[in-house]
């Protein structure tokens, strides 16, 4: 079956470009050319990713993403946008997108980030069943409900934080690297992104870690990336 992504954008000429060029790759497509429309079309039809513009009438692409992050939708969101500034692109993926594009671009470009988003969920969904949940120190994590439990509380994680720990958690006691975590993750290699790792690094230590300053989990290599220990001395 054809992956069936929506395209939310207001320039109508783009929209034809771009439903006409993965429509050529091999995807389905549908198009909203405003906020409302697209929100309407998301709640409403089961897609596989949304490439959703910021700037638009009625409804900006920021206000959407979170509307559909609030029903508790993981569909995949990749903004499209002319804004680039470190602050939008952090904004960007604070409120739950999956990736982050300026215009103008690549149609290969595009075509490239597409096809990651799409071979990372796959990578999070290879799991056995057996390793759905995790469990290190008093916490234990399942990936498939994105649900954790650590401190005596019930914390609802985001795909992203879920998507780290997996990757750390599949190779503890190794180092992995920052570009390595951008790479499998996010998808890219932006190095101004990388204080995005940091950020989750730090709600993932204080969602688990006793003492968040003093990890005994996961833990910072300087000038490399990070390491998850399950059982520290």
């Amino acid at each position: 079956m054809k992956r069936h992504i929506l395209i939310v954008e207001d320039e109508e000429h783009l929209a034809d470009a771009l439903a006409h060029n993965l429509q050529f790759e091999g995807y389905a497509t549908t198009i909203a050319h405003d906020g409302e429309e697209g929100l309407l079309l998301a709640e409403t039809i089961h897609f596989d990713l949304i490439l959703l513009d910021i700037m638009m009438p009625k409804l900006d692409g920021i206000e959407v993403c979170r509307r559909i992050r609030a029903t508790g939708s993981r569909v995949p969101i990749l903004f499209l946008t002319a804004k680039f500034s470190d602050a939008d692109r952090i904004l960007g993926l604070k409120v739950g997108a999956d990736d982050y594009i300026v215009k103008p671009f690549l149609l290969e470009e595009l075509i490239l980030r597409i096809q990651g988003i799409f071979r990372r969920e796959e990578w999070y969904a290879s799991s056995p069943d057996d390793d759905d949940v995790v469990s290190f120190g008093s916490g234990t994590v399942n990936f498939r409900t994105f649900v954790a439990q650590a401190k005596g509380r019930t914390i609802r994680l985001t795909e992203k934080e879920c998507m780290l720990l997996k990757l750390l958690v599949e190779r503890h006691d190794q180092v992995v690297s920052r570009e390595e975590i951008l790479e499998r993750v996010w998808g890219y290699r932006f190095s101004t992104s990388s204080r995005t790792i940091d950020n989750f690094i730090v709600r993932l230590r204080r969602y688990f870690e006793p003492e968040p300053r003093h990890p005994r989990h996961i833990h910072s290599v300087r000038g490399v990336g990070y390491r998850f220990t399950p059982e520290p001395d």
